[in-house]
């Protein structure tokens, strides 16, 4: 039975710690319907690893399985499998067998068949939840923190009635529970109790709880919800890339990234909840899985708005050619795993009613999408996913109704010229320029009008790293820097690689009162003022190797009168400053209140060799510190900026060979300590004694490669973690 909690129960037990613990390599897998050996094992592959690499067979692929998994005990999750064939498990499971015994394979599938396939050892098969659970959870979504219904009598009834409609399924009380979050009228809760869809039968299977949610959303989500279904399942959607994430069904459950919840950034959405998109999409939105091969469908082609692609590749091209039977085509949507070669995107101009159209993996942007002027209702040109792009075509500025134009790779001589941007008023969102070391008149860089583009909030700008052509000019680059001012309400300003050995005005100028994020990397400049931007929480500095002197006058405002330098910080990293020596501001005034950094919670010196002087006055705010690839002086200067440290990690600290009594005492807040591949570290303290008066909130401590270390020496609190 779909939605009873067999994938949360699952990723309950992958997300245990202890299991964490146990295991060396872990990996999550969603089958569905297909299960395709080779597709299941390079998805295995890719998790484990982190890398998307192409096998040309199978074999080829096993032999890559062998050499990662050999001898190491694995965890792998596959989730919902359908598959009753024996043969195609005993295949997965000859490239499984190489694993370190004790590796485990959970299974989560509707079918006790599968379960006997798949020669499982133990098999648990998941009830519907208790009458006194199930009111429980619904009246979690439905009424809000309370879980039950003791402040809204007159609505249990009713509850109890939904909840008995529901069959206990924990999906269906959670989708109805959402959508009465907001209406404690009993009118509105008889009303869906007493709905009619109750007794419609569906040939799918959908949930009619399920189908009550969705008919519950205002027609522009009712819409969203329908453009959702163009995504396979378990599809890891990006925030912002679909409104519907944060509103109606509540259908995108957050991921984890690296351990973490990262609830605001990534989702998915449950497999059911994909079918109802499906089944309500129609005939205007349609999905493609696997090879095409169009000429043998018998799909009104005619009628469809929306089409995306998932598969390795689009077939041929008259099968392309077949698909412009779709002629008022809205939305072209290739997904990760799908596949255009030059050829089919050349024939895209003749779809001239495309709004949103995607290109993935690509080298360069054909000149056919601008030169025939058919395309000219385009909105949104997605080419994130073409990491090896280098050309773009000239005339793309003719394409005047953009919003969305994630990067842009100047050319100049034959291809996109900066200027080029100056008609696409209307772009939002995210802007990469890349190869503005091309750009040599500062005119066109002022024609390109970045300021009046008022919809982007990030913007970065790349020159290249290439800091020896001899063709490059510093005055060039500061001019064109200077022209490519960004519009005010801009979020998030990334800087790489100009050369100009300052940078102009308005890097820093306060009028940029909605950025929050600031990022300088490869640049020549060591003079920059940017204390005065009152909305920036965090700054990132790196590889900017003239810089030698960090002070007062390179990140606070030059005027006292300005007030708090810094107010709103709370991030600040440095990272590959290989020249940088001393860093020295006075953080405070004279009556001992912070004139800098009065929010900063987390600092992070990376790769600093050089630094050896540092002088920034108290930071009481400060939770979170880095210390790795800087000396031992460097270490000790700023353990001593704040009492309120809660977690220290220290990485091969140079001339570390011990915390000496001066640091403990300033670590009694610590709750977390990292120690890692210091070398020169003898002992973790001179006193036992000392270290347990001073670290009474220790609750983790992890001392990793450390070489050269006589004694661990833990003897502290009976609350500390190994």
């Amino acid at each position: 039975m779909g939605g009873i909690g067999k994938t949360t129960l699952a990723k309950l037990l992958y997300n245990e710690e202890k299991v964490k613990d146990h295991f060396e390599l872990m990996a999550w897998v969603c089958v569905f319907e297909e299960f395709d050996v080779f597709n299941i094992s390079k998805a295995i592959f890719q998790v484990v690893t982190g890398k998307n690499e192409d096998f040309a067979n199978l074999n080829l692929l096993h032999v890559a399985f062998k050499e990662k998994l050999s001898k190491k005990r694995f965890l792998l999750v596959l989730d919902d499998v359908w598959n009753e064939d024996h043969s195609k498990w005993e295949l997965l499971q000859s490239h499984l067998l190489v694993g370190a015994h004790g590796s485990k394979v959970i299974v989560t599938t509707r079918s006790t068949k599968v379960a006997l396939v798949m020669d499982s050892e133990l098999s648990y098969g998941l009830d519907v939840l208790s009458s006194e659970d199930a009111l429980s959870l619904f009246a979690q979504h439905a009424l809000g923190d309370n879980k039950n219904f003791h402040k809204h009598p007159t609505l249990k009834f009713l509850g109890e009635g939904i909840v008995k409609k529901c069959g206990r399924l924990p999906l269906a009380l959670k989708a109805l529970g959402r959508v009465l979050k907001t209406d404690r009228n009993s009118d509105a809760w008889e009303k869906l109790l007493k709905s009619e869809v109750w007794n419609i039968k569906d040939a799918r299977g959908i949930l009619p709880a399920l189908k009550l949610s969705y008919y519950h959303l205002h027609p522009h989500l009712k819409l969203l919800f329908a453009y959702s279904s163009l995504f396979p399942k378990d599809y890891v959607f990006v925030k912002n890339k679909l409104v519907l994430v944060s509103q109606g069904l509540c259908i995108f459950v957050p991921i984890k990234v690296n351990g973490e919840f990262r609830s605001s950034l990534l989702y998915t959405m449950h497999d059911l909840i994909n079918d109802l998109a499906t089944s309500v999409a129609r005939d205007f939105f349609y999905r493609l899985d696997g090879e095409m091969n169009v000429s043998k469908r018998n799909e009104n082609f005619e009628k469809f708005r929306h089409f995306s692609l998932i598969g390795p590749q689009f077939g041929s091209y008259e099968n392309f050619n077949e698909l412009q039977r779709a002629k008022r085509l809205r939305t072209f949507l290739p997904l990760p795993g799908g596949w255009l070669d030059s050829g089919h995107v050349e024939l895209l101009h003749k779809l001239q009613f495309l709004r949103v159209l995607r290109l993935i993996r690509i080298t360069e942007v054909p000149q056919s999408i601008v030169s025939f002027g058919k395309l000219i209702n385009l909105q949104h040109l997605d080419i994130s996913d073409t990491p090896k792009l280098n050309k773009m075509p000239l005339g793309i500025g003719g394409l005047t109704s953009l919003q969305t134009l994630p990067k842009v790779t100047v050319k100049e001589a034959n291809g996109l010229k900066i200027s080029d941007l100056k008609e696409l008023s209307d772009l939002q969102g995210r802007l990469s320029i890349i190869g503005l070391e091309k750009v040599i008149d500062p005119i066109q860089a002022k024609d390109a009008k970045l300021y009046q583009k008022k919809g982007l909030e990030v913007l970065e700008m790349e020159w290249s790293d290439n800091v020896f052509d001899d063709s490059r000019d510093e005055t060039i680059e500061y001019e064109v820097l200077e022209e490519l001012r960004p519009p005010p309400k801009l979020k998030i300003l990334k800087i790489l690689n100009n050369i100009g050995t300052r940078f102009p005005s308005w890097v820093g100028d306060p009028t940029f009162d909605h950025l929050t994020e600031l990022t300088l990397s490869g640049c020549r400049s060591t003079h920059i003022r940017v204390g005065h931007l009152k909305s920036l929480k965090k700054l990132v500095v790196e590889s900017m190797n003239e810089v030698k002197t960090v002070g007062f006058e390179l990140l606070a405002p030059t005027n006292s009168n300005l007030g708090i330098a810094f107010p709103s910080l709370e991030v600040l990293k440095f990272y590959d400053m290989q020249g940088w020596q001393r860093w020295s501001i006075n953080s405070g005034n004279k009556h001992g209140t912070p004139s800098s950094f009065p929010r900063l919670h987390e600092i992070s010196l990376i790769s600093c060799p050089q630094l050896s002087q540092v002088s920034i006055g108290l930071i009481p705010s400060l939770r979170f510190l880095r210390i790795e690839e800087c000396s031992e002086a460097v270490l000790r200067n700023m353990v001593g900026l704040s009492s309120s440290l809660v977690e220290l990690k220290m990485v091969n600290v140079i001339g570390f060979t011990q915390l000496h009594g001066e640091d403990l005492m300033y670590l009694g807040e610590v709750k977390h300590l990292f120690i890692y591949r210091c070398d020169e570290l003898r002992y973790l303290w001179e006193r036992e004694s000392e270290a347990c008066r001073s670290l009474v909130s220790l609750q983790i401590l992890e001392v990793r490669d450390c070489k050269k270390l006589v004694s661990v020496a833990v003897k502290i609190n009976s609350s500390l973690i190994t």
